[in-house]
């Protein structure tokens, strides 16, 4: 006779989710959606600069809240020899320069301890990379930083297991908390969305993000980089949306990805914003008609 593995406990939604602010902007239930967008990794202070403006003009334009996203230095690349980014001086202040001319919150990742104080001057939002999602020593040190976090959960974790990195956000004080699904390893260099994780996640209380572009990256599938199928974006963005427990979306967004230094595969053309912006926006506004 088969052994059936135990079925976690699945949490039922709240209602009661907490409303995390960055800046001005509001993000939980009965808030605008987000959107947390940006090139992959920061080229030039012009080019991010550029995409923002342009991505923030058609944010207002949708009625959609923005955050602007870029990296500073991408340090887990597939190869050593891939592009990083300027590095946490210059990149950091690239992004003061951003929030500044701009007036936009701006976010960014952070791969070790000894960075979070310099990212905590300068981000709004800092984020917990997929890979580093069960590092206990690292979250407390994000969490204790006393900004915002956005957690992306694994790709080697369950939706459930969330609750238990959530746990050691709030032990060190923390409470502004996104958590973002970005997909789960399906085999070898490839991922699939659980549309379930965002409803499970949910339940822990605080806004669920979706990763649009991540969830359709192949890590490792060109070899030396990581592959990518952008085509699948718009699709898995709007099941996300549909799924009603989705408070915002995570994009990689360039006007150029096929030029792109780095995730081109994966990442969407600006051009195709305002398109999937506006369906977004249909069909929350359907969900709240139901």
């Amino acid at each position: 006779m088969t052994q059936r593995s135990p079925t976690p406990h699945t949490p039922h939604p709240t209602s009661q989710t907490n409303v995390v602010h960055i800046g001005s902007i509001a993000v939980g239930a009965g808030q605008p959606l987000v959107l947390i967008a940006g090139p992959d990794v920061i080229e030039s202070e012009q080019h991010l600069l550029s995409h923002a403006e342009r991505m923030a003009t058609m944010c207002r334009h949708a009625g959609v809240s923005y955050i602007v996203k870029s990296s500073y230095d991408k340090a887990n690349r597939t190869s050593g020899r891939s592009a990083r980014g300027p590095g946490l001086k210059a990149g950091l202040k690239i992004l003061a320069k951003v929030k500044k001319t701009l007036g936009l919150p701006v976010l960014s990742d952070v791969h070790c301890r000894e960075e979070v104080a310099a990212a905590a001057e300068v981000l709004d939002v800092i984020q917990i990379p997929a890979f580093l999602s069960r590092q206990t020593d690292f979250v407390t040190a994000v969490a204790k930083a006393g900004k915002p976090i956005n957690i992306k959960k694994g790709q080697f974790l369950a939706p459930w297991d969330m609750k238990h990195v959530i746990e050691k956000a709030e032990a060190a004080g923390n409470r502004s908390i996104l958590v973002t699904e970005r997909g789960v390893t399906f085999g070898y260099n490839n991922l699939v969305s659980d549309m379930r994780s965002l409803q499970v996640m949910a339940g822990f209380g605080y806004p669920v993000i979706f990763d649009g572009t991540h969830s359709v990256q192949l890590p490792g599938g060109l070899g030396a980089a990581s592959g990518g199928q952008r085509e699948f974006v718009p699709t898995l963005v709007r099941a996300a949306i549909a799924t009603g427990y989705c408070h915002g979306v995570f994009l990689e967004v360039h006007e150029d990805p096929d030029h792109a230094p780095v995730d081109g595969p994966n990442m969407l053309k600006l051009a195709e914003l305002p398109r999937l912006l506006a369906q977004m926006q249909a069909i929350r506004t359907a969900l709240g008609r139901l």
